[in-house]
């Protein structure tokens, strides 16, 4: 008996190991295959602008086989995000429960997943079978670029079983597997006459979804899915046909060689440049560190366009010197949180890149005025830390030499910023092509420092999952945006400010109540691509201008970073500081009115000059 019990343990053991390393090696040729497709895709763009600049020539269908690769990349890249931060899992409610209910909504969450797995892969495989024609500048078949998405997902099920049977969770992912394959072939029979508009019962069973703490994404598509139970005029191929629309833009190409050039100039060691350029200036003052501390992040945020990539870098390189200087834990962890705002406000920012895709805004217009949005909020809080930090130890003065030494070691860094803001502003480039080359300059910087294979590796690969699930963010948001289109939400708000007086007073005050409700339980991508196109209609019509609004958007929604229960930053800050994130939250306050003081100044200043 008790040898049959040891090899049944034996078995088991093996067959666990098998399945983890079978997990490896999928996830290793997903990572390398996207690395691959970034590279390609930056190679292209930049072919592109050399042809054009030196040669005044091109190749036709360019655009569109960047936007099909970029496809492509998501499909490669979203599996890799599923148990990581990426995933975008509001967990703060699951976290509260008992560890009996937290194993029951692991399997609700998995549900979600499962159930968008199949539509994606079902779904993709429809749309294959009934579109017909040829790409006319590739010539090739237009399926394929829906059957990229529905490879997606059909990658997206098998690593969620693997790593769901890897961690021992067998009969928890059957259950999820068959309830979400139960939720799939029953939905389209079931027809529930309600007097609720769709929408409604989308953003209710989305809301589930991130009770659950399920992917973001997920929760999109799979409540997208259910509702056609309730009435929806997106049938599955639809759905998936508006993901794949979504995410099939070429200014959207941007947002992974932006996070390549981010992820580059850290390993490379320029940012650290930056940091030694920040404490010359401004680390002798009061509260110097903490200064240091912002200034860097005003000045990396012109190169990497990403907040969590920012907060990452700071909890990493700041947290531990601001103890060492007297600083309490929380409230050096709440500093580098509440200054990693600025990098998705100042230029270059992913944030205003979904919104002109949202909008049609102009991105020069938006990233000039977000660069003079994030100074008024780098102005504020400085104020702040200068009033909140006594530090025990300050930092000695840099004498004239230092301070100029450090503003040439910082030169290299200081020139992303320039091609990216002068290039689009001028108009020399587009907002992908910047992107590209400054991608291109930080990979240069990379191999200047001597950064071996596989670190340059790493940073494609990190590049291309977190461009992966942001893109599917995108995407998954697109059914729930045109059904906020059909069930005229945008009208409701207009109607909402033409009661309050229809001024731009009313416009600003309504939008911002909005942006608060939603900034506490939505990404901010998603919350941009949802509300967006419904609020800026009603800014317009006020007089406000577009641009000064988009920017509020932007700031708002930013804000909440460091807002429970989402507080992405917050919960950056502490997965990397292991500070509890309750405590953050607290400690993040004074800040967090900084931040707030300058929302109130831009709003101010939109509506006097409206």
């Amino acid at each position: 008996m008790v040898t049959s019990e040891f090899h049944s343990i034996e078995r088991t053991a093996l067959d666990d190991g098998l399945v983890a390393r079978a997990l490896k090696a999928i996830e290793a040729v997903l990572g390398i295959a996207a690395a691959l497709v970034l590279a390609v895709l930056l190679l292209m763009v930049l072919v592109t602008v050399c042809l054009r600049y030196f040669f005044s020539a091109g190749f036709i269908g360019a655009e569109d086989l960047g936007i099909w690769l970029h496809v492509g990349l998501i499909a490669l890249g979203a599996p890799l995000s599923l148990n990581s931060a990426l995933a975008m899992r509001l967990d703060v409610f699951v976290k509260m429960l008992p560890e009996g209910l937290q194993k029951v909504t692991r399997i609700g969450a998995d549900v979600f997943t499962v159930l968008s797995a199949l539509i994606l892969s079902v779904g993709g495989s429809e749309i294959m079978t009934m579109l017909g024609g040829v790409s006319p500048t590739l010539g090739v078949p237009e399926w394929i670029r829906f059957g990229f998405l529905g490879a997606g997902g059909a990658l997206i099920l098998i690593v969620l079983l693997l790593q769901r049977i890897a961690e021992g969770k067998i009969l928890p992912v059957l259950i999820s597997l068959a309830v979400g394959v139960a939720l799939y072939a029953g939905i389209p029979h079931v027809s529930l006459d309600l007097d609720w508009p769709p929408s409604v019962f989308l953003g209710l069973i989305a809301a589930v979804g991130l009770v659950l703490a399920a992917p973001l994404p997920h929760a999109f598509l799979a409540a997208a899915y259910v509702v056609i139970a309730f009435g929806s005029s997106l049938p599955e191929p639809a759905i998936v046909s508006a993901t794949v629309t979504g995410v099939s833009k070429f200014l959207l190409l941007a947002i992974p060689f932006f996070l390549l050039a981010g992820g580059l100039l850290t390993a490379s060691g320029v940012a650290n440049q930056l940091v030694r350029f920040a404490a010359a200036m401004v680390g002798h003052r009061r509260a110097g560190l903490a200064q240091t501390t912002l200034l860097t992040s005003v000045l990396f945020s012109g190169a990497s366009g990403s907040s969590v990539a920012n907060a990452a870098f700071g909890a990493s390189t700041f947290q531990p010197e601001l103890v060492k200087h007297g600083y309490r834990p929380a409230q050096a962890a709440a500093i580098i949180a509440s200054t990693s705002v600025l990098d998705n406000v100042i230029p270059p920012s992913i944030a205003f890149l979904i919104l002109a895709t949202a909008t049609n805004l102009s991105v020069g217009s938006l990233l000039v005025g977000g660069f003079f949005a994030g100074s008024l909020m780098a102005i504020c809080l400085a104020v702040a830390i200068h009033l909140t930090v006594s530090e025990q130890v300050p930092m000695p003065r840099a004498n004239a030499k230092q301070r100029w030494q450090s503003a040439v070691q910082a030169i290299p860094a200081f020139g992303l910023g320039i091609i990216v803001v002068v290039g689009i502003r001028i108009g020399i480039v587009t907002t992908t092509e910047a992107a590209a080359l400054a991608a291109f300059y930080t990979l240069l910087l990379g191999i200047g420092a001597r950064l071996g294979i596989l670190s340059l590796y790493a940073a494609f690969r990190q590049a291309a999952v977190e461009a992966a699930a942001i893109g599917l963010l995108i995407g998954t948001a697109g059914p729930f945006a045109f059904l906020l289109a059909v069930d005229d939400v945008s009208g409701l708000i207009s109607h909402l400010t033409t009661v309050l007086g229809g001024s731009a007073l009313a416009v600003i005050l309504l939008s911002n109540v909005i942006l608060l409700v939603v900034g506490l339980v939505l990404d901010i991508g998603a919350a941009i691509l949802l509300f967006g196109p419904i609020l800026l209609p009603a800014a317009v019509a006020a007089g406000i201008d577009p641009i000064q609004f988009g920017v509020i958007i932007v700031v708002n929604l930013m804000i909440h970073g460091l807002t429970p229960p989402l507080g992405m930053l917050i919960f950056v800050v502490s997965g990397v500081t292991r500070i509890p994130a309750s405590e953050l939250f607290r400690a993040v306050v004074p800040y967090l009115l900084a931040l707030l003081v300058s929302l109130a100044i831009l709003c101010a200043w939109a509506i006097i000059f409206s």
